[in-house]
């Protein structure tokens, strides 16, 4: 069937999903994951769309990762039980948890300190509550997260032996592949996530705790990890629609980019060789992530309607609403008079996707959907 084209008469800046490269994505993912013997639980936190993490499973099983409770209220309406909240927990959502538990989600919480285990643990005698967590370990001091092995795991365990709230497991995620230089760095990332929550697993075993979950997580290294013995499922988000800090990492080429912004051509400035769009920082979001990799994309990579690279040229500037186009190599931008179409690839997908209400669906041959809605913020 015929490609199906970027709708031309809506009003930009609006958001392009094209769902043959989502497919793709989605496919090399599983297709790397599938002789390591482990679960994906997708991040749903890229997305926050039901119909873009439909597509994730063709099973009955639908287990995934979101990043705030918003998130899991949604996607408990759209028939996703099995939900880990991937962040610290903090006492002012205990009740939120409470009320999702209650209605039948198998949610798992994450700790990484005594005193929120003691708070928790407060909460859920109160309310006689069942409460299930994982103990989150810092695997390359990226951020959160306890030591690996660390003693403080063991007052944690001792704290909540015998009570309701249980622990699972451990996972952790290994934000410092982000500032890989070389996919052999991100593999070596990929090992220590590893090694971090396998040991961390033993030692809770150790302890008695009965292990059912070792989760690793980030999208170059579920992509590029070779051994994930011990380890039972992968997290990651990113990798479904792809972005400019993955291509510059190497994790993916530009062209498997799912997501872009779609922008119209609103002025020039002729004596600086500038093109301005009508897509600044509110459409394209703040993230320079790309600013200290080898090529710096600006605020993204401009490309014609169909989604091909116009020569060199980028977002170099922005302001609220408008964006300013020209060429890296400092040559006048020439072709591009007022009213002409363009896309943008993201810098980072997640905060991109985030400035809009949902997708605008480009080669989603077997649907007569053009439109598929998401979610944001917390509440």
């Amino acid at each position: 069937m015929p490609m199906k084209q970027a709708p031309i008469n809506q009003e930009t800046p609006y958001l392009l999903l094209d769902i043959n490269k989502l497919d793709a994505n989605i496919a090399r993912m599983k297709a790397h994951l599938a002789p390591l013997n482990v679960t994906l639980r997708p991040h749903v936190k890229t997305n926050k769309s039901a119909q873009v993490a439909d597509r994730f499973f063709n099973t009955a099983d639908r287990p995934i990762t979101v990043s705030t409770l918003h998130e899991a209220d949604f996607f408990a309406q759209h028939g996703f039980t099995d939900i880990l909240y991937g962040v610290a927990i903090a006492p002012n959502k205990f009740e939120h948890v409470r009320k999702l538990i209650s209605e039948g989600i198998d949610l798992k919480l994450i700790l990484d300190n005594v005193q929120t285990a003691q708070l928790l643990l407060d909460f859920s005698s109160l309310h006689h509550l069942p409460i299930k967590v994982l103990l989150e370990i810092d695997s390359d001091g990226h951020r959160s997260g306890l030591p690996p092995c660390d003693a403080e795991i063991e007052q944690i365990v001792g704290l909540l032996q015998g009570s309701l709230v249980t622990i699972c497991g451990v996972m952790t995620h290994a934000g410092n592949s982000y500032n890989s230089r070389s996919l052999s760095e991100i593999e070596q990332y990929a090992n220590q996530e590893r090694d971090a929550v396998v040991s961390s697993a033993e030692m809770l075993r150790s302890l008695g705790v009965n292990v059912t979950i070792v989760s690793v997580g980030s999208t170059p290294t579920a992509l590029f990890c070779k051994d994930l013995t011990g380890v039972t499922e992968v997290r990651a988000g990113v990798f479904a629609f792809f972005d400019l800090v993955m291509a510059g990492l190497g994790v993916c080429k530009p062209d498997d980019i799912a997501l872009s912004v779609v922008t119209m051509v609103i002025g020039h400035q002729k004596e600086k060789g500038w093109v301005i769009v009508d897509a600044g920082w509110m459409a394209l979001s703040r993230d320079r992530g790309t600013a200290n990799q080898k090529v710096d994309q600006g605020y993204g990579i401009v490309c014609d309607i169909n989604g091909r690279p116009i020569g060199d040229l980028i977002v170099s500037a922005a302001n609220q609403e408008h964006g300013i186009i020209s060429s890296r190599s400092g040559k006048h931008v020439d072709g591009l008079p007022v009213g002409t179409q363009l896309r943008i690839l993201p810098n980072h997908a997640c905060s991109t996707a985030a400035q809009y209400s949902g997708y605008y669906l480009l080669n989603l041959d077997e649907s007569a959907d053009t439109y598929w809605p998401r979610i944001n913020g917390w509440q």
